[in-house]
């Protein structure tokens, strides 16, 4: 995914190499717009001996901690539903079904591979939430310290949105329960809270006395108050945004979501009236969890699919709930697989008729994606696995075998493996391959450390794969006057390119569309290689400082210094 996670990785990658655990930077400038320890993780892994061979690329070091985050909170969820059964359910199969409701989020799946910080925050705040209802189910005195310390973890993920989010849990919950003094002592809130701000506290600290203002206005200003106040680049969507998500996220299983609300709402009115023992409360717990996420993030101006994960953890246990509930046919079971099974045979219908929608494909970075999907045996697979979905439901459902979600949740892991190596290798392939090449070539061709620039499609990876100080911008011609003055005014460095902005020429990686664009293509060049959409040009700074002193002429301005401040 060559958008932040090559962010995240260089970073880390950095702190390993540089010895500085303070401060992420990449591309030469800093990166506050997350805590560390995602960073710190990451780097754990690039710190690890011999690295280099069994990673050889980097990318196991920079997803492992969102596997890792993930993998522990669905165990989590399967073990408090083993050791606390709700509603006097003994079932072995509730507590695997709940886990794999979880790890079979199509969110899931795709956020678990992925070098960002969002898997890791799901994980930490969703086993601090789990942790500290563990602690008002129990009925022994036992501290409640791992939850806190879990929840520091999480404020050092991604800041003070995870305290916010486990606030509004606990409050909801606390509400709606009639001895809520009793469970709000057994977390020992003075105590639990001087932990959690012990562990994540020190960096914020130290990091303001660092880098001062700077990191203020950034981290704080930017990344949390404006995100949440105002709409940062242009992720606008509706407020009712997150329903929909809600919806693709527990598919193919979203009726049974919407189910086991309806049974959780149910269950938490029938208790109002008769007191029902805090370890049966999991499935209101989990409603409260799922309503604060909802009801925090569609306020927020800014709003991205990512920020939905933290509330999948309560979805899964409330399929659970629906699991549980449906054991005997009747026509509320009936109602619910008839709707699934259409489900499973729409997604079955859009790959028979695949043709239709690979066609309006156009991806400029892969332009025979459409014909490599079918060549792949990917959609081949895809109709297959479908099929099979169709055929196993129907066949279970006329049977009324009372665990059918739960086969259906084993054939989609099964088919997950066979789909997820062909889609990973195909993207790598079409994306990533030609960058790798194009910074083998770079590393092979570099004279006297020249600059390097990226020139259209921007891609972070460049920088990741060459090691080496990058300046991006877009193919307007307000872009090649940008890189002119950026030579001379926005000399960067790091720990491990110290670029000779003296230099008389310059390396260039530019995509064929951009190329083929005037202005640049005007630009006296030397063609050293080419990879995929990407050309590697050697430009001489005089011929760019001409072409852009004739455009400045012409009435065209840089506008690199108005940039947003994520800017890499």
């Amino acid at each position: 995914m060559d958008e932040t996670p090559p962010l995240f990785a260089a970073a880390s990658r950095a702190m390993s190499e540089s010895g500085d655990w303070l401060t992420p930077k990449v591309n030469g400038m800093f990166r506050f717009d997350k805590p560390p320890l995602i960073y710190w993780l990451m780097g754990f892994f690039y710190s690890l001996p011999k690295n280099e061979i069994w990673d050889s690329f980097g990318t196991l070091s920079a997803r492992l901690p969102s596997a890792l985050g993930s993998l522990f909170l669905m165990l989590m969820i399967g073990d408090t539903l083993f050791c606390w059964p709700q509603q006097g359910d003994k079932q072995f199969l509730t507590p695997i079904v709940a886990s794999l409701g979880f790890a079979l989020s199509p969110l899931i799946i795709i956020w678990s591979r992925t070098a960002v910080s969002d898997a890791l925050l799901t994980g930490t705040l969703g086993i601090s939430l789990l942790l500290f209802w563990r602690r008002m189910a129990s009925d022994n005195n036992d501290q409640c310290i791992a939850a806190w310390v879990f929840l520091g973890f999480a404020i050092l993920t991604k800041g003070p949105v995870a305290f916010v989010l486990a606030t509004l849990t606990i409050t909801s919950f606390l509400f709606s329960q009639k001895d809520w003094k009793s469970l709000l002592c057994k977390i020992y809130p003075k105590k639990g809270f001087f932990i959690t701000i012990l562990i994540s506290v020190p960096w914020y600290v130290l990091e303001l006395i660092k880098e001062g203002k700077p990191f203020w206005d950034n981290f704080f200003g930017y990344h949390n108050f404006q995100r949440y106040t105002s709409v940062v680049n242009n992720h606008a969507e509706p407020i009712w945004f997150f329903l929909f998500i809600m919806i693709l996220a527990s598919l193919p299983f979203t009726p049974f979501l919407y189910h086991g609300i309806f049974k959780a709402i149910e269950d938490f009115l029938k208790n109002l009236k008769d007191n029902c023992r805090a370890s049966e409360t999991l499935y209101t717990y989990s409603l409260c969890w799922l309503s604060s996420v909802l009801i925090f993030f569609s306020i927020s101006a800014t709003k991205l699919p990512s920020y939905w994960l933290p509330a999948i953890p309560a979805a899964a246990i409330l399929i659970s709930n629906s699991f549980i509930n449906l054991k005997k046919p009747n026509k509320t079971y009936v109602y619910l697989w008839i709707f699934n099974i259409l489900i499973f045979f729409g997604f079955s219908i859009a790959f028979f008729f695949s043709n239709i929608w690979l066609s309006s494909i156009n991806d400029p970075e892969m332009p025979n994606l459409a014909s490599d999907l079918i060549s792949t045996g990917i959609i081949f697979k895809a109709k297959l696995l479908f099929s099979l979905f169709i055929f196993l439901a129907i066949i279970l459902f006329t049977l009324k075998y009372k665990n059918i979600i739960l086969y259906l949740q084993i054939l989609f892991l099964i088919g997950q493996s066979f789909l997820m190596s062909p889609i990973r290798k195909l993207a790598d392939t079409s994306r990533q391959l030609p960058l790798r090449n194009i910074s083998k070539l770079i590393l092979g061709v570099r004279e006297g450390r020249e600059t390097l620039a990226m020139i259209g499609i921007r891609k972070p990876s460049l920088h990741y794969y060459s090691r080496q100080i990058v300046f991006y911008e877009p193919n307007t011609k307000e872009g090649l006057i940008n890189l002119s003055e950026r030579l001379n005014n926005d000399r960067r460095k790091n720990y491990e390119d110290q670029p000779n902005y003296e230099n008389k020429s310059l390396l260039v990686v530019i995509d064929d569309y951009s190329s083929r664009q005037f202005h640049w293509s005007n630009i006296n060049h030397q063609k050293l290689g080419e990879y995929g959409i990407y050309n590697l040009w050697r430009v001489k700074k005089n011929d760019l400082n001409k072409y852009s002193n004739y455009l400045v002429k012409n009435g065209y301005k840089s506008d690199w210094k108005d940039r947003k401040v994520e800017k890499f």
